[in-house]
């Protein structure tokens, strides 16, 4: 008897074809930190890098919608639910808000919806990927000083539409005060410790999650003493001292 043939078969990053500059670099290995990709400012146009970069990437969702109740009220839930109305009846369509992080400086946000919920939570998974960003964190809070990135190095504010969250250092063992879907970012990207302060229409929660990723991509932008960053113990994503 003739041995049967095993059919060989490939993960979806060895089946992976890039496209761009930065792809083909990841893929033959010449480019292997993602701290040099975002450090330049170079736009990121395929999850896959993010795959082969950060293997060990978590995901989650985010409870940012609402389904009905049988009395009228209703629970979170991760799929936001709309309709519109035409001819041939109501098309619904469904969203969805995916984070994914390593814990250890590097956190996305994403958004994708579709007429289905299995391909709006994959599209806002993607999504996620390529908007990643470095987070810097230190400790910030003049009543700790220990000097461990545990908190945030500053305090710093973002905003969408009418909310604005305020992000401020805190000192080790306080926790995430933070609301619960926010938190799960700052827990995504590392930070253990922070205090917040929230204005606006904080009910709708589409908005409040995307202020607390803008307050995250803020501490990027402040430059700091070197002196500072020593004695506060600033890491920009997973980067050294």
């Amino acid at each position: 008897m003739k041995e049967e043939q095993k059919e060989e078969t490939f993960t979806p990053l060895e089946r992976w074809i890039p496209k761009t500059s930065i792809g083909k670099a990841v893929k033959k290995g010449e480019l292997t930190d993602l701290n040099i990709i975002l450090n330049k400012g170079e736009k990121i146009l395929e999850n896959e890098i993010i795959d082969t970069l950060l293997p060990n990437l978590s995901t989650d969702l985010l409870e940012v919608g609402q389904s009905k109740g049988k009395f009228g009220g209703g629970k979170k839930s991760i799929w936001r639910q709309t309709q519109k109305k035409t001819k041939e009846g109501n098309k619904i369509r469904f969203s969805a808000c995916a984070i994914v992080g390593n814990q250890d400086g590097f956190v996305g946000l994403g958004r994708g919806s579709s007429r289905e919920t299995m391909p709006a939570r994959d599209k806002a998974t993607r999504q996620a990927k390529l908007q990643i960003i470095k987070v810097r964190r230190g400790c910030g809070s003049w009543k700790c000083g220990c000097g461990e990135p545990h908190s945030i190095p500053f305090k710093v504010s973002g905003s969408v539409g009418s909310v604005t969250i305020n992000l401020m250092p805190a000192p080790k063992g306080t926790g995430l005060v933070i609301e619960k879907e926010c938190a799960k970012i700052l827990k995504f990207a590392g930070i253990k410790d922070i205090h917040t302060k929230a204005y606006g229409n904080k009910r709708t929660k589409i908005n409040l999650v995307y202020a607390c990723f803008d307050a995250l991509k803020e501490l990027s932008k402040v430059k700091m003493p070197n002196d500072y960053n020593k004695k506060a113990g600033v890491l920009s994503g997973n980067e050294q001292h």
